[in-house]
């Protein structure tokens, strides 16, 4: 009987690029606010509810979805991701079309927004499995896909708006995006059961550490550890997306740029999200996953303090943009964290959980921003705040890694209890 052949996992990693890359199109919604806003006659914060849609089903739907996501595998639901994904634009394009509002939101938000979710997570722990060694380095890979799709995307989208009109566009980006995930969603699955990459089997070696746990999603929700996870991620997501937000007004008023060159800089964000996806998740094979963490609550505490402060354009930026890498970088770093807590059991299912902490802090990160500004008309109060929820995130990532520290501790003494 024929072994069947191995995978490449680099392949798999690829794939699941082309899945991220495609999904990570909806960060250049704002490329076409304007050209669907003039359609529809309406203010751009009508049409950009569309956006908050598909952003808050992503992170339900990955939360919801993610034990379906778990069973089925990565092959079908990668498939669905691509079917929804591909009719939520297409549909948009008839939505512009026959100007109604009302698809649009729908196919846009609704349907795509589905899409979105179960695109996200089908990938992530698919790629853990096959990258034991390199968890980071692996889910870095096709995060910073997300994070740098409005790169590719965006300049296309604007070229094809000009060219073939708004919803002809709409109707050739759901052909690419459909076609691109679907094609890399025949590629990638699991590895076999017990997969381990060259050097690493038995007698080669090199050893992978053991997870701390290797146990379900019900399971997951009774941990103490899953709740300090949701938080950290809460409170990265919700100051960064904040600071994201109000970058362009932020840099107007402390630096005293024109509208347009604050719009250059914001341009930059996107490179910077993108970069801190896979050097931050990278960096924390080496640096440990806590202490990444603990890193990033510990320097946004002090940069969210003092930089309303900073009044030197070069040392302002620098700060901005290591905010920046560091909000990707939790993201890209959250897969491997939670295969190194819960294990790959039910990894897909345990992501989509925490990341509806994603869904509640893009409403709320930018909301609280708008209200104490209003209320206060002082940036520096404004971020003062957010430093002082960085305090709590800085003391939970202390408390998670005196929590894995001690329950290693605990595994070692029952090891040699037994021995």
């Amino acid at each position: 009987m024929n072994t069947p052949k191995l995978k490449n996992r680099w392949l798999i990693a690829a794939s699941a690029v082309g899945i991220h890359i495609s999904i990570g199109s909806v960060y250049a919604y704002s490329v076409m606010t304007n050209p669907v806003k003039e359609i529809f006659d309406v203010e751009g914060s009508v049409i950009k509810w569309a956006f908050k849609i598909a952003i808050l089903l992503l992170g339900l739907s990955a939360a919801l979805l993610g034990r379906w996501v778990e069973k089925v595998g990565p092959k079908i639901s990668g498939t669905t991701a691509g079917i929804l994904y591909g009719i939520g634009i297409l549909g948009s394009g008839l939505a512009v079309e026959i100007e109604s509002l009302t698809l649009f939101y729908l196919f846009y938000g609704v349907i795509g927004g589905i899409g979105l979710g179960i695109g996200y997570i089908t990938p992530v722990s698919t790629l853990v499995k096959w990258f034991p060694d390199k968890r980071g380095l692996a889910t870095g890979m096709a995060i910073m896909g997300f994070g740098f799709a409005a790169l590719i995307f965006g300049p296309a989208m604007a070229k094809l708006f000009e060219i073939v009109g708004v919803s002809n566009a709409f109707y050739i980006l759901g052909v690419i995006y459909m076609i691109l995930i679907l094609t890399s969603s025949r590629y990638i699955e699991r590895p076999p059961e017990g997969y381990l990459p060259a050097g690493f089997k038995e007698g080669e070696g090199k050893i992978i550490e053991e997870d701390i746990s290797n146990i379900t999603a019900n399971e997951a929700l009774k941990s103490t550890r899953f709740y300090y996870i949701w938080i950290m991620m809460f409170i990265n997501i919700a100051c960064g997306i904040a600071i994201i937000s109000a970058a362009s007004p932020m840099m107007q008023e402390k630096l005293n740029y024109s509208p347009m060159e604050a719009a250059a800089i914001v341009g930059f964000i996107g490179v910077f999200n993108g970069l801190g996806r896979i050097i931050w998740s990278s960096l924390s094979d080496y640096l440990g996953r806590a202490n990444t963490f603990i890193i990033f609550f510990a320097f946004q505490i002090l940069a969210f303090y003092f930089l309303p402060k900073i009044g030197v354009e070069s040392i302002f930026l620098i700060v901005l943009f290591t905010v920046i890498t560091m909000y990707g970088g939790g993201f890209a770093t959250l897969p491997a964290f939670l295969g190194d807590l819960f294990g790959t059991k039910q990894l897909g299912a345990i992501h989509g959980m925490v990341l509806a902490a994603w869904a509640l802090a893009g409403v709320i990160g930018p909301t609280v921003y708008d209200m104490v500004k209003e209320q206060t008309g002082s940036l520096d109060t404004t971020l003062v705040i957010f430093a002082g929820l960085f305090i709590i995130a800085l003391i939970v990532s202390i408390m998670m890694k005196i929590s894995i520290t001690k329950y290693k501790g605990l595994k070692v003494q029952k090891l040699s209890a037994v021995a």
